[in-house]
């Protein structure tokens, strides 16, 4: 069965006001920006937002006042450093964050998928990121009673919104490139969206087994979108867009600013077609392979 959908369809379906939204779980490749433009223009409010390494993701979602609290690792600009709607909202607004390292942002999602309430680790245990903050628990090993440990409570997001290379219309799905911890957010997430640079027939899919990481009964929406996660990179198709990066950064200090470029790049395009138009031709091309490396050849015969 198709589970083919427009963006703007998917986005009104699975995401609903003060959802739980895991977005950016490969780091800091193929963060699906055009679903997270999409929420900014439905105006969905009261979200929490889950990720290891957001990258600018976040701020933006921050500053169109889509977001209600953050569970991350990390909220910034990877490039640049600050990330400014972020630090306002922290430091001026009194934003709820919970602060995870990528590890445990992985073992959170991992009980998730699991279905068990929490994970035990010895990380974290010489810092203080655990100092109020619900999703650790001290507790002593049933079979090393002196052994202490910290529980990391189980995340199950509402939905999980990922960015793979390709896809077919039922969600099986092709991503090679760094994983990050996409697929345990996808396991654990209660909806997922996957949305694909290209959508391909199910013998392109079935032809490399080994290279569909997401299953297609764990998928509730299928979304083509080329240039999805520009300006992150996508391996095979185009390079991180540096510049965009930086002109963030610069555009967006103040609020103005901030909503300035919110109505340029977001809430003035219609959709990401639009939006690829208004970067330009030239832009893209640059932005293009430039030097392929294709994988060897594999026989799965018998």
């Amino acid at each position: 069965m198709s589970k083919l959908l427009t963006m703007r369809a998917a986005i009104a379906e699975l995401v609903q006001d003060g959802a739980n939204v895991a977005l950016g779980l490969q780091l800091e490749q193929m963060i699906p920006f055009a679903a997270g433009h999409e929420i900014i223009r439905q105006k969905k409010r009261d979200l929490t937002l889950i990720g290891p390494i957001s990258d600018i993701l976040f701020d933006q979602l921050i500053g169109a006042g889509c977001a209600k609290e953050i569970v991350a690792a990390w909220v910034g600009n990877v490039m640049m450093g600050s990330a400014y709607n972020f630090r306002r909202a922290v430091e001026q607004d009194g934003m709820k964050v919970f602060t995870l390292t990528n590890f445990t942002v992985a073992l959170a999602l991992q009980a998730g998928a699991m279905g068990v309430p929490f994970l035990p680790t010895r990380t974290a245990l010489g810092s203080d990121i655990t100092r109020g903050n619900h999703f650790f628990h001290h507790i002593l090993s049933p079979f090393e009673a002196k052994e202490p440990l910290w529980a990391v409570r189980a995340l199950n997001p509402d939905v999980t919104i990922v960015h793979v290379q390709r896809a077919d219309r039922e969600g099986n799905a092709h991503c090679w490139g760094n994983f990050g911890v996409m697929v345990e957010g996808v396991r654990a997430g209660k909806r997922v969206i996957v949305v694909a640079e290209q959508i391909v027939e199910p013998e392109v899919i079935t032809s490399d087994p080994n290279r569909t990481v997401i299953p297609g009964f764990l998928v509730n929406a299928v979304v083509e979108c080329p240039y999805g996660a520009h300006p992150s990179p996508v391996q095979g198709y185009y390079k991180r867009d540096d510049a965009a990066f930086r002109q963030y950064h610069e555009h967006t200090k103040t609020k103005a600013d901030s909503d300035a470029w919110l109505e340029r790049w977001v809430n003035g395009v219609e959709d990401r077609r639009a939006y690829m138009n208004q970067l330009g031709g030239c832009r893209v091309e640059e932005l293009g392979v430039k030097r392929h490396a294709y994988a060897a050849q594999t026989d799965y015969g018998y």
